[in-house]
């Protein structure tokens, strides 16, 4: 009897471990067993973006310049003053071009005094032919036809001389505007209303008109009403840009000057001309914004963001939910086989094909990329829900399909341990 009785006492020491060992083991399972970040699908709108920096720029810079030379000796603008049509800006030393209008004055009346005294001239000499005709006529033989000859030779040469003086007048005339536009041209006048972005020159600096004038000042008209913004856009995205400038979507963009204030554009020109740089081909975006305050300057910088998609409510999964890729440990061994197809690589044959994709197979691979899978929450581990996605920025993607319930956890990672 007492040889029996050590194994039975054994035997009953072993069941006993082994009916609190499951509980021992649930407990730890349970107690290592991660706590999620989760979220849940909602309701709303989905905008997708293009965002990319330009320059802010004048719609139109009038370059102003000089066709007289000379030493400034009045200054009358500085930087960002605002013009109107016909002001003086800055004045060249007049003394010189004044000297030549007197003196082409004078020649213009000399030759004025001369076309008098060539028509008395003529006058006379018509006079004396007459006269001499009338003679003759009486009697052949009071005047000669050496005589008649010599009257008819004075008059065609004063009335050559005549007309000599007359070309003479419009040589002085010409002379005289050519003198009297220099001297004008000694005020440097601005041809439009606008503000004056630049200056050149400054007191006592001697100018030298030349066949290429030189810049003098640069004026910006209209930036109260409008300025431009000269974006490079990737050529990627050169086809959402373009529909959003027939939908007419707005574009918003901030400048560093104004971090808190968000500008209004809309897009008034895509360019044909590329820009290669590094590989990269860019085409220049023009957008147009509204300037009234003067708080956009040329040369600012511009964050841009352009409106291209803009949903109705719909369905929307958080981004974040995308991203999670869990660990297997944690997953219903029922979607093991999900994961284990995350990790399945290229066979052999297939990593040393040499052929190119083709562009059907990139299109199949963006549609595939639309196929995802969301974890929930359940009892029983993480539970993979496949959804195709559509239209995403950058915190929502809409939810074209997948069966995800409103009040289903999804996970979008782990709470770090306390």
């Amino acid at each position: 009897m007492k040889r029996w009785l050590k194994p039975l006492l054994l035997i009953a020491v072993v069941s006993m471990l082994g009916a609190s060992v499951k509980p021992i083991q649930d407990y730890w399972k349970e107690r290592n067993r991660p706590e999620y970040r989760t979220v849940s699908i909602s309701q709303g709108e989905i905008v997708a973006t293009v965002t990319a920096t330009g320059s802010l720029q004048p719609v139109l810079s009038v370059e102003v310049g000089t066709f007289v030379s000379g030493p400034i000796v009045g200054l009358h603008v500085d930087f960002n003053a605002e013009v109107k049509k016909d002001d003086i800006l800055a004045e060249i030393d007049p003394r010189l071009y004044k000297a030549n209008v007197a003196r082409d004055q004078a020649t213009l009346a000399t030759s004025r005094a001369n076309l008098d005294q060539a028509d008395a001239n003529l006058k006379q000499a018509r006079n004396n032919e007459r006269r001499a005709k009338a003679l003759r006529a009486d009697n052949e033989n009071y005047i000669s036809d050496q005589e008649m000859d010599q009257y008819k030779f004075n008059r065609l040469s004063l009335e050559a001389q005549l007309e000599v003086a007359k070309a003479s007048i419009k040589q002085a005339e010409a002379n005289l505007e050519n003198s009297t536009t220099n001297l004008n041209y000694t005020h440097i006048r601005s041809p439009v209303d606008g503000i004056v972005i630049d200056r050149k020159i400054e007191p006592g600096q001697t100018l030298q008109g030349s066949f290429q004038t030189p810049v003098l000042f640069v004026i910006a008209p209209d930036m109260h009403k409008e300025m431009h913004i000269l974006v490079s856009v990737d050529e990627s995205d050169i086809g959402h840009i373009k529909k959003a400038k027939r939908d007419s979507s707005p574009v918003r963009f901030t400048v560093d000057a104004y971090p808190e204030e968000i500008f209004e554009g809309t897009i008034s020109q895509i360019r044909m001309s590329s820009t290669a740089a590094q590989g990269v081909v860019t085409y220049p975006v023009m957008v147009s914004a509204e300037n009234p305050e003067l708080k956009l300057m040329p040369g600012m910088t511009a964050n841009i963001t352009f409106q291209i998609e803009k949903s109705k409510i719909v369905q929307r999964v958080p981004n974040a939910a995308l991203r999670y890729y869990p660990d297997k440990e944690n997953v219903r061994s029922e979607d093991h086989s999900i994961l284990d197809g995350a990790d399945w690589t290229e066979s052999e044959e297939d990593s040393d094909s040499d052929s190119t994709p083709s562009l059907f197979s990139e299109v199949e691979d963006r549609n595939a990329r639309n196929q995802r899978h969301v974890w929930a929450v359940t009892a029983q581990g993480l539970k993979a829900i496949e959804v195709t996605t559509g239209l995403s920025d950058f915190k929502y993607t809409v939810l074209v399909t997948g069966d995800v319930q409103a009040d289903d956890l999804l996970v979008t990672g782990i709470k770090p341990k306390e």
